[in-house]
This record gives structure tokens, sequence and C-alpha cells, in this order.
């Protein structure tokens, strides 16, 4: 009997909770009229007088208030069809709008929605709409593939969704844009600038006011003006161009004018088009300090000491090349990341002088300094069979052209203590002996020597 009353009690709480029509009579008497069918079924038994019945109306209501649609977003996942997705989506955005803000059900939602519109993005081939290599005014963009990096777009200021949006890059500025906002791009790409044209703007900030633009933005033509309308006015302080607040971002740059003339370097703001140009330019040797602003080695003792670790450097390049050794460790590498530094000791790059302004060059330099100086006179016998012996004094130890108390001839490259060179006469005594030579066998001979 337990067993009986048990079984009728889990089939009365398991009805039909979305039969909305039958209430618990309309339910006695459906039951009644299909009796024929059931008779060969056993009766269910009467509940005790003490059980709870259970409702049907009851038990939907309860289903209809409790119940969280929005937490098994099973059923329209399934939908494999693109028109089925997109009124799913509507549905839930439309939902959305109907639920109390901030309440969980609606955070729900929008994950829900989140979803869907990642699905419906799957389902659709980006390869048949958007091509993964464009080519626009010499910029050459690749369409991206991370979808979790959040970026800015360079022309319509907005930021890219990488999860639903497609968007590109340029591989040669890193300008950034949506795919819709490709066809509306107006300026060249950076880089070819650059490659054709590597110079600084080397006058400071060169402005020539917003009547010489015809009060317009100085690279999409935008109107603006001082005021802020219809755009407010920004001056970059590289070009002294003004630009509009979608051209110029307030980006902080350091400005090479300001560098070479007054050793300045504090960033100030620049357009987006200069923060690109400025960034591909710091690795680049274009700077020639000797002619720019020679009194600056005058005032700036860490370029006086850069200088010269920079000569000794070229003067050991020589024992470098012709030694078997220092090939095979590929010494010169040390400088692999500034590689004019074994070309001249002229040109410099805003990196450069930036690290020479923390200090980080000096120091990096002594180092590579040390560990030549240690392979040509201590590891390296080749080398140090190299060395000279002064022609003046004929004393002291095996001299190199790179150590600092020694003097070397311009024109033949005789190395010489600096006390005897400056002691005995400016003037190299081998060039001496070798001018004399060239005098003794081009000079004609006497009328009485017979020939």
């Amino acid at each position: 009997m337990e067993h009986d009353e048990k079984l009728a009690r889990f089939r009365q709480a398991h009805l039909n909770p979305f039969n909305k029509q039958l209430g618990p009579r309309q339910h006695e008497q459906r039951a009644s009229e299909e009796a024929p069918d059931i008779a060969s079924e056993e009766t269910l038994p009467e509940l005790p007088p003490g059980e709870p019945e259970f409702h049907c109306a009851e038990r939907v209501m309860d289903l209809g208030l409790s119940e969280d649609h929005f937490s098994r977003p099973v059923g329209l996942f399934l939908a494999s069809d693109i028109q089925q997705l997109q009124q799913a989506i509507e549905e839930c955005k439309q939902m959305i709008l109907e639920l109390p803000e901030h309440s969980e059900r609606q955070k729900d939602a929008v994950v829900r929605l989140i979803h869907l519109r990642l699905k419906l993005q799957e389902l659709k081939d980006p390869n048949e709409d958007e091509p993964n290599i464009r080519v626009l005014l010499e910029h050459r963009f690749y369409k991206e593939k991370s979808k979790s990096v959040k970026q800015t777009c360079d022309k319509c200021n907005t930021i890219i969704w990488g999860l639903i949006q497609t968007w590109y890059t340029c591989t040669g500025c890193y300008y950034r844009c949506h795919s819709k906002c490709l066809n509306l791009i107006s300026k060249p790409c950076v880089r070819s600038k650059v490659s054709h044209q590597a110079e600084y703007e080397l006058n400071i900030c060169p402005e020539a006011g917003l009547d010489s633009q015809d009060y317009r933005c100085a690279e999409c033509r935008a109107p603006i003006s001082l005021r802020g309308v219809p755009s407010e006015a920004r001056q970059c302080d590289y070009t002294g161009q003004y630009y509009c607040s979608h051209c110029h971002w307030n980006d902080l740059a350091v400005i090479p004018a300001r560098v070479v003339h007054n050793w300045d370097f504090e960033p100030r703001k620049v357009s987006r088009c200069s923060m690109r140009y400025l960034a591909l330019m710091v690795s680049r040797p274009v700077l020639r300090l000797r002619e720019i602003n020679p009194l600056l080695f005058n005032y700036v003792e860490e370029l006086v000491e850069i200088r010269k670790l920079r000569q000794d450097i070229l003067l050991m390049k020589p024992y470098f090349i012709t030694c078997k050794e220092a090939m095979e460790a590929r010494l010169l590498l040390q400088l692999q990341d500034r590689q004019h530094f074994v070309e001249n000791d002229e040109m410099y790059s805003v990196q450069d002088l930036l690290d020479a302004h923390t200090g980080r060059l000096g120091c990096s330099l002594t180092e590579t300094h040390t560990l030549f100086a240690k392979h040509i006179k201590l590891d390296c016998e080749r080398c140090q069979a190299k060395g000279f012996v002064c022609e003046l004094c004929r004393e002291g130890d095996v001299l190199f052209p790179f150590d600092s108390h020694t003097s070397v001839c311009s024109d033949c490259s005789a190395v010489f203590h600096r006390d005897c060179y400056y002691d005995n006469s400016t003037t190299c005594p081998k060039c001496a002996r070798l001018s004399l030579r060239k005098q003794s066998l081009f000079q004609e001979p006497g009328p009485d020597v017979d020939v």
C-alpha cells in the first residue's frame, strides 16, 4: 500500500505542466471520458486526507515565474540557418529591452546575445566577404585574426570589437582600421615617405597659422577652429600644423629638432601621422650632429665620451675583419642593433640620443669596448702580433691605435706614444722618411753623372 500511495503522488506531481487549458475539475472530467481507454490500467488510490493536492494550474504559474529561460540557450544554438540566428538575435535584443535593468536575467540575456552573434559570425565565411590582403595608397593591409585584443580605429576613432568586427593593420606603418573604413582612408602610408625621404624637420614647431590651412585639418581637410566649432584645432609640435580631433589624439613624442638644438627630451603632443613617422624613424641614423649643431659636443659630456668610444671601435674593426677567431665568434654582432657604429662616427639616430641622455648608451658601449680590447690585447695572438712599437723612443710595451695614451698618424696610421709624438714634432717621422725616399727616387741626375 505504501508503494501504491507513493506512485500515485509521483504521477500527480508530474502531470503535464504545459497544458494550461485543464484545471483540476476539467482534468477529472477528461479522465472520466478517457476511462474506457485505460480501464485495463490500475486505478489510482485515493490520497490520505493529510496529503496536499497538486493542481496543474498552480504548477504552470510557478513555472512561468521561476524558470529562467535564458540560463540554458540550447534551443537556438542548434539552429544552423543564418536567418534563424538573425531572428533569434532580434528576439533576444527585444527581450533585453523588456527585462528590468541590472537584473540577473538581463545579464544572462546579454551573454546569450553575444554567443548568438559569435555563432552567426562563425557560420558566415569571412574569406568570401573580406580578402586577407588589401593595398590602398601604398598601405599594405592584412586582415587581423586576433579577436581578444581591443584596438582603436585610426580612421573613425572608435573601438574595434574584434569578436564581431573585421579589421585590418598596415604592415608598414601599423595603421589600424575597420574593414568598412578602408575605402575612406585619404593619407598614404608613412613607410613610403620613410623609404624615399628619410629626414627630419629640424625647425622647432614651424607654425604657419590656421589661415595658411584655410581653417581646415592638415590631413583630412575637415573644418576646424581654435574655439572648437565645428571641431577643435590641435597643433602638432613636430610639423607645426593644426589637425582635427580625429587626426590628432594628443599622443606624446620626443621632437628631434628640440633634441639636437636644445638637448630637450620632453615629450610633446603630435598628430597620429607624425607619431607613426617618428616611431618608424627613431632608429634610423640620419642626424649628422657635427653639421647640425657642432657646439652640442661642448656642452654634453656624454656625447664626447660616446664619440671617443665610437672612434676606438672603428680602429678595432680592421683587427676583427682579418682575424679568423673574431669572425667565428662574430664579435661585431655585438653592435648589430647599431650597425652604423661600425661604419662611421658621425651619424646618430634619435634612439642613440635618447639612450645617451639616460646613460644606457655609454654603459653598453663601454662594455663592448672592453670586450673588443680584451680579444685584441689578451686573447688572440694574431691580433697581438699586429701591434705597434713607438718609432720615436722604441721603448715600452706594444701599442695599439685605440689605447688612450697613443697618437695615430692620419696619413700612414703609425702609432706613437702621445708624449713622444708631441715632444719631438708634430710631423710623423715615418711620413718624413717616406717623402725623402720618394724625392730621391724621382730626383733627376746631375750633368757630371754618366747615364
